[in-house]
């Protein structure tokens, strides 16, 4: 299959100004597809647009844009996917990787971290499925990458939030893959361990831990499988991890 094996085809990363979400969004680009990006900072979105486009033009062919949304909001996704559609012209794949992170004991979080981490992680990725999946009706299919955490299998203090949108988010990938496999549309679910992104508020670099790219790499594996194989979940633990 060539290097440019994604050329003619359109992808939305959400989440996709930094970290893993970047990562994606440059790999997708790589292999030729136009990309979009979304995040919730207009500034943050340009300015990773720009980065992606030099990335291009050194070497890789996909066209790359972005809009701000959040999310959290069903009217912004809706309008996110609505300028997708002016501005791409439709759209086959959906990476939803949008998401935050709050960790504290039960008994700590208040409401508003409780919401705020079940609509950005769980309800936001229901918003933007079920928005590709109406589009994918007039483009004979497509494919959704979920990008979990194997937070969503295994519960550890101080994740209450977390764990529960990551649990709810792989009970939404799996019923959405039975509801749609015969409408030509592919589900996948990834679940990373530790991800060197900062993500959890550190700073400094971790060698041990999973590389953002190697996920980017993951899913152009997943793009690559043919129509007739389903990757239905990738667990990703670093090799080595910290003893």
């Amino acid at each position: 299959m060539s290097k440019d094996f994604l050329e003619g085809r359109t992808a939305l990363v959400t989440g996709g100004t930094r970290g893993i979400g970047y990562a994606i969004a440059g790999a997708l680009s790589g292999a030729g597809a136009t990309v979009v990006i979304s995040g919730r900072s207009e500034d943050g979105v340009s300015e990773a647009v720009r980065r992606l486009t030099t990335l291009s033009v050194k070497g890789a062919k996909g066209k790359v844009i972005g809009k701000a949304a959040d999310v959290r909001a069903s009217a912004e996704v809706e309008g996110l996917f609505a300028w997708i559609d002016r501005a791409a012209g439709g759209l086959d794949i959906l990476v939803n990787n949008a998401g935050i992170g709050l960790f504290k004991s039960t008994a700590e979080l208040t409401v508003e971290e409780w919401q705020r981490t079940l609509e950005t992680n769980l309800s936001g990725a229901f918003y933007c499925s079920r928005a590709a999946l109406a589009r994918f009706k007039t483009r004979g299919g497509g494919y959704i990458v979920n990008v979990g955490s194997l937070a969503g299998k295994d519960a550890f203090a101080g994740g209450a939030a977390y764990n529960a949108s990551k649990f709810g988010l792989t009970g939404l990938t799996e019923a959405m893959l039975l509801d749609h496999r015969y409408d030509n549309v592919r589900v996948t679910h990834i679940m990373p361990g530790s991800v060197d992104t900062g993500f959890s508020g550190g700073s400094a670099r971790a060698d041990w831990k999973i590389a953002p790219e190697d996920i980017g790499e993951i899913v152009l594996m997943l793009l690559r499988m043919p129509e007739r194989t389903l990757v239905s979940r990738v667990e990703v633990r670093p090799s080595k991890p910290r003893k």
